[in-house]
């Protein structure tokens, strides 16, 4: 009989993860996140770093909801303070929305993006400052309309997220002013997240109503300086 603790660390058998149960609101996916830095253990001021893989893991790779969660909570986040993370957050919010629009079965992002790492001192201080939004929040959610989360609504949904993200990039120049798609894309997510389809219709039809008023402002900007 073959003594496993005898046997090289590659030669062992591994071990099955336990499966997570998945994440159905904001709060599960702040306890997500609490159960990958340690929030009760590690210090705010820490400098270690975790990884956006390590995340990705923890979240679950499979689903675009917690994802993207996951990228609009840090998008509203200080942690967007340091200069050039709004780009790079609106950029992968389009990469995932992008393929949640053309009806891929999973998200998926390059290996580099996967290595880039963030502070887990200021992943913890983002959690502790959302917390009490996020428990008034998912007192309000609940399974509704699931048919909005599904095939083809989902289509819409990815698309009205695309863009709320190419939105961010012109307003990046201008200070606070992310947070406003940074929050669309919140409630998307926790509509994707909860099955919430009423918040998703509500949220859609904010987005299309504002995305055709600004178009309206900037088109007669535009005409104004034309005639000038």
């Amino acid at each position: 009989m073959t003594d496993t603790a005898a046997l090289p660390t590659a030669a062992r058998p591994k071990r099955a993860r336990k499966p997570q149960p998945p994440i159905e609101n904001l709060t599960g996916l702040l306890d997500r996140l609490c159960s990958l830095v340690e929030c009760q253990t590690v210090p705010a001021e820490t400098v270690a770093k975790v990884t956006i893989r390590a995340v990705l893991d923890t979240i679950g790779r499979r689903a675009y909801g917690p994802l993207l969660l996951f990228l609009g909570v840090f998008a509203i986040s200080p942690l967007t303070a340091v200069p050039g993370l709004t780009w790079a957050t609106a950029g992968l919010t389009l990469v995932i929305a992008g393929q949640l629009a053309l009806g891929l079965q999973k998200p998926w992002l390059p290996g580099g993006v996967q290595n880039i790492s963030i502070g887990s001192g200021a992943l913890v201080r983002a959690v502790k400052a959302l917390r009490p939004t996020a428990r008034w929040i998912d007192k309000i959610l609940k399974p509704r309309w699931r048919f909005m989360s599904q095939a083809p609504f989902v289509i819409l949904v990815g698309l009205l997220i695309c863009t709320a993200a190419l939105v961010t990039f012109p307003l990046g120049f201008i200070p606070l002013a992310p947070l406003i798609p940074g929050v669309a894309v919140v409630l998307f997510a926790l509509g994707l997240v909860a099955k919430d389809g009423v918040l998703l219709a509500l949220v859609s039809a904010a987005t299309i109503a504002i995305g055709a008023l600004g178009y309206d402002v900037l088109w007669g900007a535009t005409q104004k300086l034309l005639g000038l």
